[in-house]
C-alpha cells in the first residue's frame, strides 16, 4: 500500500466476470484495487465494484457463502458500482425473469434485454462525463426500464439509461472495464475518495 492516504481502497467482487480488468482500471484511475471473495474482506474498503457475469450464478454463490447479507449491508453504507450483472444485483426489481436482488438502486432492470451473446455490440454515445462520447461494450446487457426520481442518468442508449448514479451507487449496463476509456472508473474512484474524506 502506498503512503497516499487519499488513494481509496476499492474492492472488486472476484467470483465471476472480468474482475482483473476492473482491478487494472481502478489502479489506472488512482485507487488501490483489492479482490474480494469472502464477506470479511469487505472490512476496510472505501468502495466496491460488482462486475458482470451471470447474475443468477453470482446470487447462488453469494447465498451459499453467506455473503448476501454482508453485501447488502455494505451497499447501503459505502460506494458501490455494479456493471452488467452487478447492475442487475443492485436493482430494486429484476424482470425477465424475476430474481432476488440487493434492492439498493431505485431502478427496474430487465435481464438480457439487448439480446443474446451474438447481439453484443460496441457503441459510442454522449454522456454527462467530461470529454468525448463514451465507448460502451454491451454483452448480453440488461436494460434499465425504470429509474426513480433520485437516480441521475449519466448516459443513454436508444433512450434507455445505461449509466446511472444514485447517492453512493453507480450502475452501468455495459462493461467499462473492456474499454481503454477510464472516465467511468475515475468517476467511481472520486465517489469513493469523497466518502473516504468524511
Amino acid at each position: 500500500m502506498t503512503g497516499d492516504t487519499t488513494r481509496p481502497r476499492i474492492g472488486v467482487l472476484a467470483i465471476q466476470g472480468n474482475f482483473a480488468a476492473h482491478a487494472e482500471a481502478l489502479t489506472e484511475a488512482g485507487a488501490e484495487a483489492v479482490e474480494v471473495r469472502n464477506p470479511e474482506e469487505l472490512d476496510g474498503l472505501d468502495g466496491l465494484i460488482i462486475p458482470g457475469g451471470e447474475s443468477t450464478t453470482m446470487l447462488k454463490f453469494l447465498e451459499r457463502r453467506r455473503f448476501f447479507d454482508a453485501l447488502k449491508e455494505f451497499v447501503q453504507a459505502r460506494p458501490t458500482f455494479g456493471t452488467c450483472a452487478g447492475a442487475i444485483l443492485l436493482a430494486k426489481e429484476v424482470r425477465h425473469p424475476a430474481q432476488k436482488s440487493l434492492g439498493a438502486l431505485d431502478a427496474v432492470v430487465e435481464r438480457n434485454a439487448y439480446g443474446r451473446q451474438i447481439d453484443s455490440s460496441i457503441e459510442t454515445a454522449p454522456s454527462s462525463l467530461p470529454g468525448d462520447p463514451l465507448e460502451m461494450v454491451f454483452i448480453r446487457a440488461p436494460r434499465i426500464v425504470e429509474a426513480g426520481p433520485g437516480v441521475e442518468v449519466l448516459a443513454r442508449r436508444d433512450g434507455f439509461p445505461v449509466l446511472v448514479r444514485q447517492g453512493k451507487l453507480m450502475a452501468a449496463t455495459f462493461h467499462p472495464e473492456l474499454s481503454q476509456d477510464r472516465r467511468v472508473h475515475r468517476q467511481f474512484v472520486e465517489m469513493a475518495r469523497e466518502e473516504k474524506r468524511k
